[in-house]
């Protein structure tokens, strides 16, 4: 028997009102209120929104390419995304998987009319996102050419922007997109700033010694 649906929520702080229990509350009064019977619950416990890596969202996301279930249900759009980009992409694979995805908090379905519109406008939201972000790069290359700055190929690897980008929760591959830069080269910036700041991190530790 399939799953008819995937329950997922995720915690990463001790909130009692947006609680794990408090999510998973919410998720079953959800299936009963439907006569969902069957359903699989999926969590995150003390993990961070911004993570690009979940354990518990990504076993749901590989059985819903396995086709084990009809709906994911979650508590809220920030229970399950780490930013517009990941929500529209989760969307969009949803769709194509032919599986609705539900937001209660929100009162989103996708598989109504109303859900389907929402669908449109989160996509419309993700460009506009995009577009600023692609015009925060060229702005940014302007200024450096207006002060006599060098623009080449290998200066097209803005740093800050990808460190932004990251700790927003951004994959690499939508850093990648955004940037106009390869994975392997989004892996150098952030491997320098993680050296960056263990150096840090050593030197004022012998300091206040």
């Amino acid at each position: 028997m399939l799953t008819q649906a995937a329950l997922y929520a995720r915690v990463s702080t001790d909130r009692q009102d947006t609680g794990l229990e408090a999510q998973l509350l919410a998720l079953r009064d959800y299936c009963t209120s439907k006569n969902v019977i069957a359903y699989e619950i999926f969590s995150d416990t003390n993990v961070s929104g911004s993570k690009v890596s979940r354990p518990g969202l990504d076993r749901m996301m590989e059985q819903a390419r396995a086709g084990a279930f009809q709906s994911v249900v979650v508590y809220s759009f920030s229970r399950f995304a780490r930013s517009t980009q990941h929500l529209l992409s989760a969307l969009e694979e949803f769709k194509t998987l032919g599986i609705s995805f539900v937001s209660i908090s929100e009162q989103i379905d996708t598989s109504s009319a109303l859900g389907k519109a929402i669908f449109v406008i989160v996509a419309a939201v993700a460009e506009l996102e995009r577009e600023l972000i692609r015009e925060r790069v060229r702005t940014g290359i302007c200024n450096a050419r207006s002060k006599g700055k060098r623009i080449g190929r290998p200066v097209t690897r803005p740093g800050e922007l990808i460190r932004t980008l990251a700790g927003k929760g951004h994959s690499y591959r939508e850093i990648g997109r955004l940037v106009g830069c390869s994975q392997g080269a989004i892996a150098d910036e952030l491997r320098s700033m993680r050296s960056e700041k263990v150096f840090s991190s050593k030197t004022g530790s012998s300091e206040t010694k």
